[in-house]
C-alpha cells in the first residue's frame, strides 16, 4: 500500500445518507477477484445511466469538482460486508472518505486496502459540504499522524479516531502481511525465548 501521512487535496461531495456497498458497486461486478478495473465501476448505477452513458448531473462525471477525498452523508458504507466496495473507491483514486457516521466492516475493509475513512462531526461535515457548495476548488487537509482534518477554508478541524496499529500501518504503507515481516526479529526472539 501507499503510504498516508498528510493528505492535502480539494473534495468530491456525496451528500447522500445510508449509501451501502452495493450502491459504491453493485453486486453484478463482484465476480472478478483481482482489484483491477474496479475504480471505472464505483457508483455505476448513479454514474451512468441504461446506455453505459455518463449522467451529466452525478458528481463524479461534474469537472467542477476533483479531488481524493470523498466527502460522503451519514452512515456511508452500510450493507454487504463486500471488499470490494474498498477496491472501487481506492481505483478511482480516493485516498480518504470523510462522513460522519461509517458501518464497521466497511471502515475495516478500507483502511486494509489504503482508504484512511475520516470520522467527524456531523456539524463539522455540514460546515464541509457547505464550503464545498460555494467554493468547488476548497481544500481539506488530513494529517494521520496528529489525527487531525482540517477545513482550510474556514481554519476549523477536528480530531479522529483511529486504531493505533492502522495508523501505523497506514503511515507506514503496511497491508497485515508487511507488518507481521517489519517485526519479524521480534517475533523470532520471543519465539526463542519461549523455547529456553
Amino acid at each position: 500500500m501507499e503510504k498516508f501521512e498528510i493528505l492535502q487535496t480539494t473534495m468530491v461531495p456525496l451528500p447522500v445518507e445510508n449509501v451501502d456497498t452495493d450502491q459504491i458497486i453493485p453486486a453484478r461486478f463482484l465476480k472478478a477477484t483481482t482489484k483491477a478495473g474496479f475504480g471505472d465501476k464505483l457508483f455505476y448505477d448513479w454514474r451512468y445511466d441504461n446506455r453505459g452513458k455518463p449522467r451529466p448531473d452525478f458528481v463524479l462525471n461534474d469537472p467542477g469538482y476533483s479531488g481524493s477525498v470523498l466527502l460522503a452523508g451519514k452512515n456511508f458504507g452500510s450493507g454487504s460486508s463486500r471488499e470490494h466496495a474498498a477496491w472501487a473507491l481506492a481505483g478511482y483514486g480516493f485516498r480518504a472518505v470523510v462522513s460522519s457516521f461509517f458501518a464497521d466492516i466497511f471502515q475495516n475493509n478500507a483502511l486494509n486496502n489504503g482508504v484512511l475513512p475520516v470520522q467527524v462531526s456531523g456539524s463539522f461535515l455540514a460546515e464541509l459540504f457547505n464550503s464545498v457548495e460555494i467554493y468547488h476548488d476548497a481544500k481539506i487537509r488530513i494529517d494521520l499522524a496528529n489525527q487531525t482534518v482540517i477545513n482550510l477554508d474556514t481554519g476549523h478541524s477536528e480530531i479522529f479516531q483511529i486504531s493505533e496499529y492502522k495508523k501505523k500501518c497506514m503511515l507506514n504503507g503496511y497491508d497485515d502481511i508487511d507488518f507481521l515481516l517489519s517485526i519479524a526479529d521480534e517475533i523470532r526472539n520471543y519465539e526463542n525465548r519461549k523455547l529456553l
